[in-house]
């Protein structure tokens, strides 16, 4: 089968919807990853013994099973006890909960690597706890976790194909569509590699600058 550039023309502006709506679900979902992961870590590291215990299992548990699995259970389980989520919705809620259990424990090991002497500080000026968290711990703790944080956002990006499985009309489920009603392949599965490729390319680039300015700031 030949290379069409006519019929690349014709189906690029569905892809490029397909695309928006990839690029949608993915910074949502970075969006709630990085609060749930704070959430997580932060009951891990403070709650009574039962609380963190039970979030350490549903961290361990989220981790351990396939983001795929947990998909298919959002959008096609709990409509049977009566929640009906919208499927982009529900598809950034699964990212959202998937890696905002890997957000959870880099955010631990960034806060762990906090002086002592800071928690310390912040008690002696009499500093509330909240206080103590959103101006002195987390002011430190969170810059050296960004460029792990945004090799998760790459991997979301690259996982944002699932969400085909429920319905969502992103990239690779707008590349399906078309090739399933064309019986042409080659185009649009092609060209959903070069999108990939290239918004990976960018992202790693944007990582590289983010790493590279925190070196510059820890020199100063």
């Amino acid at each position: 089968m030949e290379w069409d550039w006519n019929f690349v023309w014709e189906i690029m502006p569905t892809l490029l919807q397909g695309l928006k709506i990839t690029l949608l679900a993915t910074v949502l979902g970075a969006a709630v990853a990085a609060v749930i992961g704070l959430v997580f870590a932060i009951l891990r590291m403070t709650a009574p013994k039962p609380i963190a215990r039970a979030t350490g299992f549903v961290v361990e548990f989220i981790r351990g099973t396939p983001l795929l699995v947990q998909l298919y259970f959002i959008f096609y389980v709990l409509p049977d006890i009566g929640i009906r989520l919208p499927a982009l919705l529900a598809g950034v809620i699964g990212l959202g909960l998937h890696y905002g259990t890997y957000a959870a424990e880099v955010y631990r090991a960034g806060i762990e690597n906090v002086p002592r002497g800071q928690w310390e500080a912040a008690k002696a000026t009499n500093l509330t706890g909240r206080q103590t968290w959103i101006h002195v711990i987390l002011p430190q703790a969170i810059p050296p976790m960004i460029p792990a944080l945004a090799n998760y956002l790459i991997a979301m990006f690259k996982e944002t194909p699932l969400l085909s499985a429920i319905t969502v009309l992103e990239l690779m489920n707008q590349a399906k569509s078309v090739a399933n009603s064309s019986y042409r392949y080659i185009e649009p599965m092609t060209l959903v590699g070069v999108f990939f490729l290239i918004m990976s390319l960018i992202s790693v680039v944007f990582l590289r600058w983010l790493e590279e300015r925190y070196a510059r700031v820890e020199e100063r």
